[in-house]
């Protein structure tokens, strides 16, 4: 058989080095994305290339009776499973029925009413939605026994760091176990694994099915996108070689009551119990409906070759931190009831294909399993949301493509979906299995997933699995899987003077006051604290960096000469707002502290040129977190939702903008309302990562520069289950003791004060944005990522994009050193004073869609800076 990556490595120049098993187990294909030119396929998933289920099921087996043998039947029975949406949610669930004794649990990204989120993390190179982790039990993640980490594939490592990372922020334990097919990560990459565990004081070991690595040649991104685009024009879409097939049939499964249908919620042994007794009756309702079905046996055109039940791949395990995994199956960890080790007799009767849905991966997989039990000749595959180039070659790992609408109302909302390697496979039968919420009319549409397969395939069957609703919806702050009562009474809003230096009318503040109480800490010992998981940033305050008068003169100067650009961007913005909401008085409601100065120009640039008495607030987000729910509680019975706009000073890298768009739906979810607008309302946004801007430029805002004393003399907000609880706003501090050296209201009314000055301008400025596409390219965060890779930190969380996020960086955390874009210097000279004053280097650089990048130390210990406080470089 020839190779399923010939097509793209002779082209290409790529090439697979490592165990033997490799070229069985992986394929190339080539990528519709800026970011990477190839794909590596697997083909023994189940996700792009259909497969035998007893083979995807039982790769997934073996891996996790060797973490068992790793861990211990005491271990093992303490740990928890976690495998990443959407690619490995069966992969992940396998492993743990292979471990036999622990819950599972996959992240997701669907919002579920009345679940809030658990925890969460961003996979480093995606601008997609966020994974949520949305468990049932609360007290599931809150354990410290070893947490089983399952992805598909480890190739740098940033996604699994960055989980533990966020994961250990919350929930710190002694022991994880990074589980993948296959360990595909380069020289460079292989002790960082080592190192982060070090780092966080655990240990964190790794076994994989086969290991090797990709090599890619210079220029390979370049090549690869102009293959793409060649062969993208050529390509016919699989879905118009046939017209349309017979009506779908809908078989009734009956699925078990109480039975999750995946692990989004969590899955616990005893569920598996009772969904293997259940299997054999729901495998033959489905046999029925496919039971009169002649049998073709043409050959197919796109499966590769199979190797054998899954104990003919033998797993090579790659590095572990301590102790290797023992090889081989644990005699301790049966298979689950209803499939066996040994090879299955020769399916009999007509070619099936078991389609899943995105990441209702598990469901499928095992009625599949159930079939092929039965003696069926059964295939294994799901739908996706990654866009992939289809090549009809055999060299070549996607040979067909399927596209149709998404069709269970998305997060991040509508967009295509693919099938592969479907079309032209010679299936007499199509079984998709999916979960009620999305049994929809884009389901059924004749642009549709079930349209699209019956143009191929003689029969198509539905299966409908019901989405599975938590009985015991609770808030992260809950200690038992009840929630309490939710208090219906929230206090009104903190105003100056009593809280900030703000006219009251100015801005109502949805914070609780937290003056009296200790939260400042050291900046080496917050920033150790924060990279070793120790805690989390908004759960204590830095000291508040106060100026020296070099300083403040350069504060004042700045304010001087960028009045009129900032008068000209508050006019944009505010002009833009309104114009989108013809005859609406928006709701001003600014993400404190940064957005706050930002939300009073705006309030009085409505004021002076609409006479408009816009109403304004402030709420606290925190990265991780979420927005505090409590003050959309307060705002939704104050307001209405589709009024509010939410206001920012700045974007970085889009990481808030994500944020909040997450947290809004889940709210929405959860509570039931509806009509907040995600989107947000910023002065510059340099990464275009929003629609609503005053400019794109990345120039110098005067509130920047400085922390509390421009900023209504409030720190930043600060969320901590001792001081925050479920029926709280968010704290802040008012820094009363400051007000000698305060210049909020300076800043204000020196900007206000060019108002008139530059409402020609502000027009001209709203007519052209409005009559353009604003799309947001998320340039900044492609930006973040490359720099994050070249400069060896592999974090995007440690790369503060812009000059607001520098200077945040060199005011508040522990600085590594600043890149500064050649010509950029007018905007940079209080940059260059305070990496001056804390000795840390500046270096100039092309390129940059930034006025500069602040680089946080990537692995700070107290170590990291010298006797003086000032950064020392790391070598």
């Amino acid at each position: 058989m020839v190779w399923t990556g010939t097509w793209v490595a002779e082209r290409l120049g790529v090439e697979l080095i490592g165990d033997e098993e490799l070229p069985a187990l992986l394929g190339l294909a080539l990528r519709r994305n800026p970011k990477r030119a190839h794909l590596l396929v697997s083909s023994v998933l189940g996700k792009h290339v259909p497969q035998r289920p007893s083979v995807v099921y039982g790769s997934g087996l073996d891996l996790g009776r060797r973490v068992r043998a790793l861990l211990g039947d005491e271990e093992a029975a303490r740990s928890v499973v976690l495998g990443y949406a959407e690619t490995a949610t069966a992969l992940g669930h396998a492993v743990a029925d292979g471990l036999g004794l622990a819950p599972y649990l996959h992240s997701t990204r669907r919002p579920v009413a009345g679940v809030a989120r658990a925890g969460g993390f961003e996979e480093s190179h995606s601008h997609a939605t966020s994974h949520l982790l949305l468990p049932e039990d609360p007290k599931l993640l809150a354990g410290d026994g070893p947490l089983v980490l399952v992805d598909d594939e480890f190739s740098t490592g940033n996604t699994v760091l960055n989980t533990v990372r966020a994961l250990h922020e919350r929930y710190p334990r002694d022991r994880y176990v990074v589980v993948a097919l296959v360990d595909m990560r380069s020289a460079a990459d292989l002790g960082r694994l080592d190192a982060f565990a070090a780092e966080i004081g655990a240990r964190v070991d790794l076994i994989s099915g086969a290991a090797g690595t990709v090599r890619l040649p210079e220029g390979v991104l370049e090549k690869g996108q102009a293959l793409v685009a060649e062969h993208e024009t050529a390509y016919e879409p699989a879905d118009a070689t046939r017209g349309p097939g017979a009506a779908p049939v809908r078989v009734e499964l009956g699925w078990p009551a109480g039975i999750p249908d995946g692990g989004r919620h969590g899955f616990t042994p005893e569920h598996r119990a009772t969904l293997e007794a259940a299997l054999p009756a729901m495998a033959d309702r489905l046999a029925e409906a496919l039971s009169d079905l002649p049998t073709t046996k043409e050959p197919s055109t796109t499966e590769p070759a199979t190797r054998g039940p899954a104990t003919g791949a033998p797993a090579t395990e790659g590095p572990a931190t301590e102790a290797p995994a023992t090889e081989g199956p644990a005699t301790s960890a049966p298979a689950p009831q209803g499939l066996a080790d040994p090879a299955p007799a020769p399916p009999t009767g007509p070619r099936v294909l078991v389609l899943g849905f995105e990441e209702l991966m598990y469901a499928p997989l095992r009625l599949g399993t159930a079939l092929e039990d039965a003696g069926h000749d059964v295939r294994y595959s799901t739908t996706t949301r990654s866009p992939v180039l289809a090549v009809d070659d055999p060299g070549y790992a996607i040979r067909t493509r399927l596209v149709f609408p998404a069709h269970d109302d998305p997060a991040d909302g509508p967009g295509d979906r693919y099938a592969y390697n479907v079309a032209g496979a010679g299936f007499d039968a199509a079984v998709v299995v999916i979960d009620s919420t999305a049994d929809t009319p884009a389901l059924h549409a004749p642009d549709g997933l079930l349209a699209q397969l019956a143009a191929h395939i003689p029969r198509v069957v539905l299966a409908v699995v019901p989405s599975y609703a938590p009985s015991t919806p609770y808030t992260p702050q809950d200690s038992d899987s009840e929630a309490p009562e939710r208090s219906s009474m929230l206090p009104e809003p903190l105003r100056g003077p009593a809280f900030s230096s703000y006219a009251p009318e100015e801005v109502g503040w949805l914070l609780q006051d937290l003056s009296d109480v200790e939260l400042e800490a050291p900046t080496e010992e917050r920033e150790e604290a924060i990279q070793s998981g120790g805690a989390h940033y908004a759960e204590s305050l830095p000291v508040e960096y106060q100026p020296s008068a070099r300083y403040q003169e350069l504060f004042h100067s700045a304010l001087e000469s960028s009045a009129a650009r900032i008068a000209r961007a508050v006019g944009t913005v505010t002009e833009t707002v309104l114009a989108e909401r013809p005859g609406r008085a928006p709701v001003l409601v600014s993400l404190a502290r940064a957005g706050t100065p930002v939300g009073v120009l705006m309030r009085r640039w409505a004021s002076a040129r609409h006479g408009l008495d816009l109403p304004h607030y402030a709420v606290s987000i925190v990265r991780g977190r979420g927005i505090d729910a409590n003050a959309l509680r307060w705002l939704a019975a104050h307001h209405d939702p589709a009024d509010v706009v939410f206001v920012d000073g700045w974007t970085g890298k889009g990481a808030i903008t994500r944020e909040l768009a997450d947290a809004i739906k889940a709210f929405e979810a959860a509570e039931g309302v509806t009509g907040f607008d995600p989107e947000i309302a910023v002065l510059a946004d340099p990464g275009s990562c929003v629609r609503t801007y005053g400019t794109r430029e990345d120039f110098l805002i005067p509130s920047a520069c400085l922390n509390s004393t421009v900023s209504g003399l409030i720190s930043r907000t600060v969320l901590r289950a001792d001081l925050v609880g479920p029926d709280d706003f968010h704290g802040a501090k008012f820094y009363r003791e400051l007000a000698g050296a305060d210049v909020s209201n300076d800043f204000l009314d020196a900007v206000a004060a060019r108002f008139d000055e530059v409402t020609g301008t502000v027009d001209t400025d709203v007519k052209e944005l409005l009559s353009t596409d604003r799309t947001p390219t998320w340039e900044g965060w492609a930006a973040v990522e490359r720099i994050s890779e070249e400069y060896g930190i592999h974090d995007v969380n440690l790369v503060k994009p812009g000059v607001g996020e520098t200077t945040r960086v060199l005011l508040r955390r522990v600085p590594w050193k600043i890149l500064a874009k050649r010509g950029a210097d007018a905007d940079l000279a209080h940059v260059r004073l305070l990496a001056e004053q804390r000795g840390v280097p500046v270096e100039e650089v092309d390129e940059l869609p930034y006025s500069c990048v602040g680089l946080i130390h990537p692995r700070f210990t107290r170590g990291a800076t010298g006797a003086d406080g000032k950064a020392v470089v790391s070598q």
